[in-house]
Order: C-alpha cells, then structure tokens, then sequence
C-alpha cells in the first residue's frame, strides 16, 4: 500500500515556480527543491522522473494559476470598454516590480516547449474572447478589438520595463485608458462622417 503523500503535487509545483522567478530556470534541481520544500530529492524524483519534465510541470502549473485567474477575472468584471481595462490591470497585477517581471517572464521557456506554446496559443484566445466581449458594443472597436487590447497591452509592458517610474500597474491602467479613448473617438467620428454618417453641407440634398 502506497504512503500518502506528506505534501501535494501543488504545494511542490509552487515552490519550484518560485525557485524559477527568484534564480531563473536553471536554478531548478531536484537538490534545490528538495531544500526548499523538504521533500527528499528520491520522492522528488519518484514524482517527476526528469529535471525536463519536473520544468515542463511547473510551467503547466503557472499556465493554469494563469488561466484560472483570467476566468476569475473575466466572471467578476462589466461588459463595457472599462471591463475591459479592469481585467488587464488585474492581470497586471501578477507582475510586481521590474526584478519580479524580467525574472516571471520565462518566456524563453515557454517558446521553446510546444506543449507549453499550445498553452500560450489557448490563453490569447480565451482573453480575447473576453476582452471581445467587454468592447463589442463600443463604436469603433470593430473586429479583433480584443486581440488589439490585448496587443496594446503587451506592449505598455514591454515599455514600462525600460522605464519603471511607475507601479506597473498605473502605467498599464493609464496606457489602456488612452487607448481605449483613441477607439471610442476614432467610432464617434466614424459616425459623423463616412459610415453612412451626417453628409457635409455641400453634398446635403436641396431643400425643397
């Protein structure tokens, strides 16, 4: 009869996530781990077999705290363009300060594994769905808007790391807003003048 377990496959995964953030993926070892969850290095490697595979899982890990946190936020936010803002920043929240975010990427990681691609591939796809869903009744907005939300906000970023003045999270949230006024501007114009909109005073039919 097999021994319980004195600590579950999460609470390791967690400690291993947190090697990697605070020394970067090459600072994961059985040896390491074991130091920082106390299970023996043998039971460690009873449950993960391989460095590869005991990397590859704590990956996955982080994909689905991620995911999860996506969905949690998505459920709690408006379907309005401020949703939409709300939900990013949210997710803004994960990153801390600059050390946090250069070291949480692991992005190398990620492209270099195809099962975690896949995840990185499924994870666009359900925030843009849900950032769809916050800016499809706002003017202007137009097919895609969430994908080019999601976009932006990678990329403000990806520009706070060179210059972090601010907490990331105000950055990010002040980015969103001006780019979410720049659309909702660019749909009232739209309204008023090509679109089957309000015609000019030279091209307005005559009186009769």
């Amino acid at each position: 009869m097999p021994r319980p377990k004195t600590q579950s496959d999460a609470s390791v995964l967690e400690a291993a996530l947190t090697l990697m953030h605070e020394h970067g993926p090459e600072a994961l070892t059985f040896a390491k781990l074991s130091q920082a969850c106390g299970l023996s290095g043998a039971t460690l490697v009873q449950r993960f077999r391989t460095k590869k595979e005991l990397r590859q899982r704590t990956l996955l890990f982080a994909w689905d705290r991620l995911e999860e946190e996506t969905e949690r936020l998505a459920a709690s936010v408006p379907r309005t363009p401020e949703g939409a803002i709300r939900l990013l920043v949210g997710l803004t929240a994960q990153y801390g300060g600059i050390e946090a975010y250069a070291e949480g990427l692991l992005l190398r990681e990620d492209l270099r594994d195809p099962v975690l691609r896949s995840r990185g591939v499924a994870w666009k796809a359900k925030l843009c769905e849900a950032l769809d869903a916050c800016l499809a009744r706002s003017p202007g907005a137009g097919q895609g808007a969430g994908l080019l939300a999601a976009t932006h906000w990678q990329g403000a970023l990806l520009w706070w790391a060179f210059d972090p003045r601010q907490k990331v999270e105000d950055h990010v949230e002040d980015s969103l807003r001006r780019f979410v006024a720049t659309i909702l501007a660019a749909g009232r114009r739209g309204r008023l003048t090509g679109n089957g909109a309000r015609p000019s005073g030279r091209d307005a039919p005559a009186r009769s």
